[in-house]
C-alpha cells in the first residue's frame, strides 16, 4: 500500500504558494487544468500532495516555452 499525503486547499497556499482563490481553482479543476480534489467528507476537501506537485513542476518547465512577449 503507497502512502499518500492530502493538502488541504489552506495548505495550498501555505505550503505550496499557490495564491489562487478557492473558485479559481475549482474552475481549473472543472477543465482539467489542476488536480482533482478528493471528498474527504460532505464539507470537506483535500488534493493528493504528489499531484500537487506534479502541477507545480509542469508550470515551471512551461515557463520558457511561453508565446508571449516579454
Amino acid at each position: 500500500m503507497t502512502k499518500r499525503k492530502l493538502v488541504t486547499r489552506k495548505q495550498l497556499r501555505l505550503d505550496y504558494g499557490i495564491p489562487y482563490s478557492i473558485v479559481h481553482i475549482r474552475r481549473l479543476e472543472l477543465v482539467g487544468q489542476f488536480p482533482s480534489r478528493v471528498q474527504l467528507g460532505q464539507c470537506r476537501v483535500a488534493y493528493v500532495a504528489e499531484e500537487v506537485e506534479e502541477w507545480i513542476e509542469k508550470r515551471i518547465a512551461a515557463r520558457g516555452t511561453s508565446t508571449v512577449p516579454s
